[in-house]
């Protein structure tokens, strides 16, 4: 834990990769607030069990999050889902494959594999993109080019409007 940086480091369990995570400043304050009442030891966990004032065990940690997805109303609820749902969230906010797979650990192709086929947006600019008829079929005709628009969608890339 990197309080300086709101950040996170951690080697990842299935690839011992190093991953370097930044933190929302809701969890921030709610982790300096712990560390302020605890005092805890750079060696000491992060994680304690409210009940034991022990260390939080994996197989705890995972029964917890079930149970914190059930009270929030979130079906099937574990670890790789909320995961998941960041992958996907960063992806749709306009994230590169590369950006995702360095938080995660992965690489670029599982990436793409794994979470690019949930990206409505991303379909959406392929739609786009696929039905103004401008293509390979016409770049050897010698009709003039439609007038082109650049604008940002709302995830900040560009779009190309053709008409």
């Amino acid at each position: 834990m990197h309080f300086d940086r709101k950040e996170v480091e951690r080697i990842t369990q299935k690839r011992k990769k190093r991953v370097i995570v930044p933190l929302h400043p809701e969890v921030m304050f709610l982790l300096e607030a712990e560390y302020e009442k605890r005092k805890p030891q750079p060696s000491d966990r992060i994680l304690i069990n409210p009940v034991t004032g022990r260390p939080l065990t994996r197989p705890r940690l995972y029964q917890r999050m079930i149970s914190l997805g059930r009270r929030a109303g979130v079906s099937n609820a574990h670890p790789h889902r909320f995961r998941d749902t960041l992958a996907v969230d960063m992806l749709a906010r306009g994230a590169s494959p590369h950006d995702v797979a360095k938080i995660l650990g992965d690489t670029i192709g599982t990436v793409e594999k794994h979470y690019m086929p949930f990206i409505g947006e991303l379909r959406e600019r392929v739609r786009m993109i696929l039905e103004t008829g401008v293509g390979v079929e016409k770049s050897n005709e010698t009709t003039p080019r439609p007038s082109q628009y650049e604008a940002k969608d709302r995830t900040g890339c560009f779009l190309k409007m053709i008409f």
